[in-house]
């Protein structure tokens, strides 16, 4: 249960369409904060915000640099969420929907 938890703030993250085009800027490489401001319609403070959640859920990492913050995708939670979503959409033997199976038995068979 614990990383559909963990997961499902990455997207909750994702889930806004300026977070996820921040995303997209971002697998190009490393950018400014101020680079990223010129793309979007914001203040610094609503672009703050943005960033902070994209950090807490680990997919961006910050660094500063004298004023600037400069950003990052975190390549190892990229490829753990990428990981869990093929593992979540995907038929497995230890799959949730099997745990108890006995509940609908005789259902086929009519």
């Amino acid at each position: 249960m614990d990383n559909y938890f963990e997961y499902s703030k990455v997207f909750k993250a994702l889930g806004d369409p300026k977070r996820s085009m921040i995303v997209d800027m971002l697998s190009c490489g490393e950018l400014c904060a101020c680079m990223i401001l010129e793309k979007f319609e914001m203040s610094q403070s609503t672009l703050s915000h943005h960033m902070k959640l994209l950090c807490e859920c680990g997919l961006v990492k910050g660094r500063n640099e004298g004023k600037w913050t400069y950003y990052s995708l975190d390549p190892e939670t990229i490829n753990k969420t990428q990981q869990f979503f093929i593992t979540i959409t995907s038929d497995k033997d230890n799959c949730i929907c099997k745990e108890g199976v006995d509940c609908c038995k005789g259902c086929d068979e009519k």
